[in-house]
């Protein structure tokens, strides 16, 4: 039985992995009081006694609780170590080395809801040669507004907001370092995300013309090298092209991956524009989903365990 520290338990993602980790067999949590949490020798006694620490809190309060600890294999759910050329980047499906890297590392970096989908959209079509890495990328998303925190879902669930809002109108949204990264683009995309008012659920979009691409642009040539590239991946489902069939009246649910681990990829068009979706969970693959997925690989139990 493995030890599990989750360092930021009480919000949205750390309550979110820590109902996951109840149902787990494979391992047990250790708990600090309100009053422990904030206390740096019972922190530091946590992470010693840990097999792997989980933490779920923000950039800097992350940076700090690294420092606490040299031995303990943790996993990163905030911004702050995504980029950074000493940690692994947590997304398994990214590479076929990947997985393998996740397992062998001390340090682990959840990947960002937003870039999750991006990166698996677009990553294949680059390695494949399908799509020119020097394009310039706009990408616009959707996500329930459990993505914005406490205070978000206390805003939204008190009626003050219903609408969807666009935010990181500033263009340098902090995920847009590791979209850049990962998905083998050569420039940073322009990314517009809102939040809508619902709890959780995400969309990420990208629209991509004719001569974006190294080859005549055909909808089931890019569904095809996703289903290539992704072969065998239980968490990642490639839908056939313009697969209206998954529509609502003509819409697209954001809603339609909840409560799974799942990332759902569509493609729709025709031979002179397409746009890519990527449907996942922002609580699930995108969160907390995604940490018990990577804990799991780092501690050799089944990738799928708690999930």
């Amino acid at each position: 039985m493995y030890k599990i520290f989750i360092d930021g338990q009480n919000g949205t993602t750390g309550l979110q992995i820590q109902q996951r980790l109840t149902l787990h067999d494979g391992v047990s949590l250790i708990e600090l009081s309100d009053h422990e949490r904030k206390n740096e020798d019972a922190k530091r006694a946590a992470l010693a006694d840990s097999d792997l620490a989980i933490l779920c809190l923000p950039d800097e309060a992350a940076r700090e609780t690294v420092g606490l600890s040299t031995a303990t294999r943790i996993i990163d759910a905030s911004t702050a170590h995504r980029t950074h050329p000493e940690w692994i980047y947590g997304l398994p499906e990214m590479t076929r080395d990947q997985r393998q890297r996740i397992q062998d590392a001390q340090f682990v970096s959840n990947p960002g809801c937003y870039p999750t989908g991006f990166i698996l959209l677009l990553k294949p079509l680059i390695e494949f040669g399908l799509l020119n890495p020097d394009v310039p990328v706009f990408a616009s998303a959707l996500s329930g507004y459990s993505g914005g925190g406490k205070s978000m879902i206390q805003t939204y669930q008190n009626g003050d907001q219903t609408a969807v809002r666009p935010y990181g109108l500033s263009l340098n949204h902090k995920h847009v370092p590791e979209m850049q990264r990962y998905s083998g683009l050569n420039q940073d995309p322009i990314f517009l995300p809102h939040v809508g008012d619902f709890y959780q659920g995400m969309l990420v979009e990208i629209g991509l013309n004719a001569q974006h691409f190294t080859q005549k642009l055909d909808p089931n040539r890019i569904s095809g090298c996703w289903d290539s590239y992704f072969k065998g991946e239980a968490n990642i489902q490639v839908l056939d092209a313009n697969p209206v069939h998954k529509l609502s009246d003509n819409f697209l649910e954001p809603e339609g991956c909840n409560g799974s681990n799942r990332v759902e990829l569509f493609v729709f068009g025709h031979s002179e524009q397409v746009v890519l979706i990527a449907r996942l969970d922002n609580l699930g693959k995108g969160a907390a989903g995604a940490a018990v997925q990577n804990m799991n690989l780092m501690l050799g139990l089944p990738e799928a365990s708690g999930l």
